[in-house]
């Protein structure tokens, strides 16, 4: 027999993690499970910082859902004389949007982003209120673009947590992923040269996947890391980290060691206290630890009117909604 699923509001103990990780006094950092954005750790994770580069991965996934691949760019002025981080490009020299990506993502190309914020929004101001669209539609609550690139400005803001959940929704999009999981790309439009993927540890491709690096003067070291280590999947931000390397390593680690993939409810058809079955169209798992598997519950919210089909079903963990997804009813 299936379980009753009740409407249950526990309050549970909040239970803190500590473990021996060196970071810098004013780092602020958060890791999320990649798969519901679960915040598992940080420290002041929503805070408001500059971000410098990591602005790139917003930059490709609004490019990548407003653009076609082989749509071809002309370089203008602007963009070939951007400031910083650049991957050559000329005055004039026309190159797709797909090569320009890869510069974006794997060179952080300043001039890169210049070209496709020009392309994509019809001018550089049209993009960054693309951007800022989608940072709204996605609930990025405490982030703000002034530019594509990342280049300091005094509102060009973010936080390691909103940092994170723009790498877990832009890894939902397959050209996204297959641009940021990139090692090597070798570039026929710009005379055979290949670009390394600046980001170290995906280099070393010993669980993690993608991410990217960032610096500027006034934000000091960034680095975003998605890990993948058997089931298991996290994405790690780090703000003002001068030992970012190690830290996201130990970060990802210790996840690893002491979470779990748990199934915390079962594809198949529940039966709840008001005579109604639920059907659940595939199980849910979650990434918990060893107290956490005891504290979850579920928790299903539905309209007594009879011609309302659907219904959403909830997972608690201390009072507070950790998963959600829609339901139907019979």
């Amino acid at each position: 027999m299936k379980p009753v699923v009740k409407l249950l509001f526990v309050l549970i103990c909040s239970f803190a993690m500590y473990f021996s990780v060196t970071k810098s006094a004013d780092a602020s950092y958060a890791v999320i499970d990649a798969e519901t954005g679960r915040l598992l750790s940080g420290n002041n994770a929503h805070a408001q910082l500059p971000i410098a580069s990591l602005t790139k991965m917003w930059t490709a996934f609004v490019v990548i859902e407003n653009s076609n691949l082989d749509d071809e760019v002309v370089i203008s002025r602007e963009a070939a004389l951007s400031e910083g981080s650049s991957i050559y490009l000329e005055p004039g020299e026309k190159i797709t949007v797909e090569t320009l990506l890869y510069g974006l993502m794997l060179r952080s190309g300043n001039d890169a982003a210049y070209a496709l914020a020009e392309h994509t929004g019809g001018s550089f101001e049209g993009f960054v209120d693309l951007m800022n669209e989608k940072a709204t539609f996605y609930g990025l609550n405490n982030t703000f673009f002034t530019n594509p690139s990342g280049l300091h400005h005094d509102l060009h803001l973010s936080s390691a947590y909103d940092t994170a959940m723009m790498l877990k929704v832009a890894l939902e999009n397959d050209t996204f992923r297959k641009i940021a999981t990139t090692v090597n790309y070798k570039s026929i439009e710009k005379n055979n040269v290949t670009w390394q993927n600046k980001h170290r540890l995906v280099q070393e491709q010993n669980g993690a996947v993608a991410g990217k690096t960032g610096f500027t003067k006034a934000a000091g070291r960034t680095l975003a890391t998605y890990f993948e280590k058997e089931d298991k999947k996290v994405i790690v931000v780090t703000l003002r980290e001068s030992n970012d390397w190690q830290v996201h390593k130990q970060l990802a680690n210790y996840v690893f060691s002491q979470y779990d993939v748990v199934t915390v409810a079962k594809k198949g058809n529940y039966k709840t206290i008001e005579d109604i079955t639920v059907t659940l169209s595939k199980p849910i798992k979650l990434l918990l630890n060893k107290q956490e598997e005891d504290e979850v519950k579920n928790v299903l919210h539905f309209s007594r009117n009879k011609e309302n089909k659907n219904g959403i079903w909830h997972v608690f963990l201390n009072n507070e909604n950790i998963y959600s997804t829609r339901v139907t009813l019979k």
